[in-house]
């Protein structure tokens, strides 16, 4: 039943994108509220789009993710897809590391513009879901993504657009079991971020259905040169390791140089979760078994295209259910076709 529910979003979801891009039907629905109004052309004439004007609809999109990251980079860029597609405004916002505070202060201004809609990451629901309720609190429609997929509906949010984390991690975990792991790490460089406990936990579930068994590395946040101290020491200590998982591509290249540096490519197997140009590299090259796929672009576009449909005609895919963006494994046998559209920023 849970997966029919998915399948019909996902199918809903298709059709309000092909009716988005057609032309406006002569007579809306008459329960619907009337389309937004065009605003002045937004500067440059196209708010970076084709559109000759903008609507004036204003989505604010607040994230814990990191400038500087490459997944990041990408859920940005579908942000940016979706404000170009929709002719609307955007405004991004995300604190300079991984700070709870900052984020809701962050998560405040934005409430405080009165947008149209918020799309909000929800890494840790204890800090952040007040802030949350406060955009719910004054009537603004409120979509999650990314992180908080089990803790979206308690604050009143609409839906939430994201991979299910133990999913993932259960069925990463069985397939590193099944190559013949039986003694792995879990690198988490963002330690008390649910989403990624949440991903080292489904990884030891899946591995244990195999016998083997996992430990958490927790590595420095933003810190690669850290990240490969911690890693190269944990495989000094313990001779016996044989696989080892990274909760991104931040992570993940400098976890692939302490394994290189230590001279144990052959007898380690490693795994990570998202996507990046090297990471994609080293799946394509066999250094790397797979990657998991959460598809960070739809996490972008779809949350405010979602918001913009709710603005025009109180569409909601998901029946209060998560809408599923991943995951999808990448392997050898897939990378050199994802790496060509991780280059274009899409994965």
């Amino acid at each position: 039943m849970r997966m029919t529910r998915r399948l019909a979003a996902a199918n809903l979801l298709a059709l309000l994108i092909v009716s988005c891009q057609a032309a406006a039907p002569a007579a809306p629905p008459t329960a619907a509220p009337a389309p937004p109004a065009a605003a002045a052309p937004a500067p440059g004439g196209s708010n970076g789009g084709g559109c000759t004007v903008t609507k004036d609809v204003r989505i604010a999109v607040v994230t814990h993710g990191q400038p500087t990251s490459n997944f990041w980079a990408v859920v940005q860029n579908g942000v940016k897809q979706a404000q170009k597609d929709l002719c609307i405004t955007v405004e991004y916002s995300s604190p300079e590391t991984f700070d709870m505070v900052r984020m809701g202060e962050l998560i405040d201004a934005a409430v405080a513009k009165k947008p149209d809609g918020l799309v909000v990451s929800l890494p840790d629901a204890s800090a952040l879901g007040p802030h949350v309720k406060k955009a719910v609190d004054a009537g603004i429609p409120v979509v999650s993504m990314n992180s908080g997929s089990d803790v979206f509906q308690k604050f009143g949010i609409l839906t939430h657009v994201g991979s299910d984390e133990a999913v993932a991690g259960m069925a990463g975990g069985r397939r590193l079991g099944a190559m013949g792991v039986k003694n792995a790490i879990c690198v988490n460089d963002e330690v008390g971020n649910a989403a990624l406990d949440t991903r080292c936990e489904g990884f030891t579930k899946g591995l244990a259905d195999s016998g083997a068994k996992m430990k958490v590395l927790a590595a420095p946040t933003g810190d690669p040169v850290g990240v490969q101290n911690a890693v190269a020491a944990s495989l000094q200590s313990d001779p016996t390791i044989d696989g080892v998982v990274t909760m991104g591509p931040d992570g993940a290249v400098p976890t692939l140089k302490a394994i290189k540096a230590a001279d144990r490519l052959k007898t380690v197997k490693m795994a990570t979760f998202d996507l990046g140009p090297d990471t994609l590299q080293a799946v394509q090259s066999g250094e790397m078994q797979f990657a998991i796929d959460q598809q960070q672009f739809l996490q972008g576009y779809m949350p405010v295209l979602l918001l913009m449909l709710y603005k025009q005609y109180l569409l909601m895919p998901g029946g209060g259910q998560p809408i599923l963006s991943g995951p999808n494994f990448v392997t050898k046998d897939t990378a050199a076709t994802v790496l060509s559209l991780s280059k274009n920023g899409i994965r």
